[in-house]
């Protein structure tokens, strides 16, 4: 079991890890960093860096941390939102990933096609879906059967 600290602010389930690191393939994963040190993600974020500087994987393969921006903040009605370019959807043919109408969206999905090279990497405006504290990954689960 791999264990990361805190998540990102705004985050009403107190860090999961959809919004703060991913799997892409077996041995590695994409870690949002905030590169503006005053912003109230940066150290919890780089602490999460240094907790899988050492980590590996079940056969003793050390993790190969790519990072991933993050947007900038997004606050509605004085509360920080979670936005996170983290919490994309991996499925068949696509991986869905939020924008946020920001300068990161592109480097964000540049980063994520050069990862996942078998299917698409494709943007969805998320901006309206943060509001619900979540984007395109926090929608994919809990699909009621019928």
């Amino acid at each position: 079991m791999l264990w990361l600290g805190k998540g990102i602010a705004g985050d009403d389930t107190h860090g999961h890890v959809d919004d703060l690191c991913r799997f892409v393939n077996r041995s590695t994963v994409v870690l949002v960093q905030e590169s503006n040190a005053k912003d109230e993600n940066y150290h919890a974020l780089q602490e999460n860096k240094e907790r899988l500087q050492d980590m590996r994987v079940e056969n003793g393969e050390k993790i190969e941390v790519v990072d991933l921006p993050m947007p900038s903040a997004l606050w509605f009605d004085g509360i920080r939102l979670p936005a996170s370019y983290a919490n994309f959807y991996v499925c068949n043919h696509a991986v869905l990933v939020p924008t946020f109408n920001d300068v990161n969206d592109r480097k964000a999905l540049g980063i994520l096609s050069e990862l996942f090279t078998d299917r698409p990497v494709v943007g969805i405006h998320a901006v309206d879906l943060v509001w619900g504290l979540g984007t395109v990954h926090c929608l994919s689960h809990e699909e009621p059967l019928s």
